[in-house]
């Protein structure tokens, strides 16, 4: 019995219409537009209305990528959301997005910051060559800025907010999803975190005073395990599929900083014409990076039929993901 080929049948996104630019920033924190966007590349980032939730942003692009896969809420049969910065700790974002959109499918988040969407793409498609779903939802979608200590100038400048999804199912004709990649790397997990409000370190009042809820990170550490991890799951999920990298039309690679691209770029020999950027616009804005960015890529004409599309991300975990797919 032949496996099904599981390729993406439709795309949406969301973006908040408040813009928050980095000479917004230097107003609230000691910094500059000429500092932030010489170190990072980011010159804007979207911000969620207060009162916004990670589940209306989903919910919102949810219903485009559902609607551009010419499917109703009620033909999903499942629903994958990657985030950190959930509605609640329970129930699931993804619950709270099933009723949102009116589906009647099973619903479950997934953790794995910014590599979240590719992650959610990885289980989708396994499900769905399985056989145990037909159309399967992928969200990634963030309201991060809940999450930032808007006085720290090395973490505040980076991080947006936004939602991107997917609609996966069956694909023909040899398009679709080529080969997947993941990994994690435990050891290095406080690198990037956020240290309260799990079990480890309940909410409480000192935990608040302290500062522990925001996002906290060591900056140049990361930098190097981004480019050491995003360059080797590039070569490994080309070698998976059986594609050279010089094969690849496209890289949507997760949105954190221009230098740690342009060092990819270097390492993979992936020119920068080939790599979709848009965190000039919207900064990190960790799982729905990549899914923005293609849906993106895809509306502006960057990916076209047959066009080798290679998704990358790292996050914490630390984790890293990689996926092909033939367009």
């Amino acid at each position: 019995m032949t496996q099904r080929k599981v390729g993406i049948l439709g795309l949406g996104a969301y973006l908040p219409e408040k813009v928050l630019t980095n000479f917004d920033l230097e107003k609230m924190v000691d910094t500059s537009d000429e500092w932030i966007r010489t170190r990072t590349g980011i010159r804007e980032r979207r911000i969620a209305e207060k009162g916004t939730a990670t589940s209306d942003l989903a919910a919102k692009a949810a219903l485009e990528a559902i609607q551009s896969a010419g499917l109703k809420p009620t033909d999903l049969d499942l629903i994958i959301l990657a985030t950190i910065s959930p509605d609640m700790l329970f129930p699931s974002t993804a619950c709270l997005v099933q009723e949102k959109i009116g589906a009647k499918c099973p619903a479950f988040d997934i953790s794995a910051a910014c590599s979240g969407f590719p992650y959610a793409l990885t289980i989708a498609e396994g499900l769905i060559r399985s056989g145990a779903f037909k159309n399967i939802l992928a969200i990634g979608a963030e309201v991060i800025s809940g999450f930032i200590n808007w006085k720290d100038r090395s973490t505040c400048v980076l991080f947006g907010d936004g939602a991107g999804a997917a609609v996966l199912g069956e694909a023909k004709d040899g398009h679709g999803i080529l080969a997947t990649y993941l990994g994690s790397e435990g050891a290095q997990a406080k690198l990037l975190h956020i240290p309260a409000g799990g079990s480890r370190i309940p909410p409480s009042a000192a935990s608040i005073d302290a500062g522990l809820h925001y996002v906290q990170m060591e900056g140049s550490e990361v930098f190097k395990a981004a480019v050491r991890t995003m360059s080797d799951a590039i070569l490994e999920v080309a070698k998976r599929a059986g594609i050279k990298v010089t094969d690849i039309d496209c890289l949507i690679p997760h949105q954190a900083n221009l230098r740690i691209l342009n060092v990819v770029s270097e390492r993979t020999e992936i020119p920068l014409d080939k790599i979709f950027i848009n965190l000039d616009r919207y900064g990190n804005m960790s799982a729905a990076s990549t899914i923005v960015a293609l849906y993106e890529a895809a509306k502006e004409g960057r990916i076209k039929k047959n066009s080798i599309v290679v998704l990358v991300a790292f996050g914490s975990g630390l984790t890293w993901a990689s996926c092909a797919i033939r367009w």
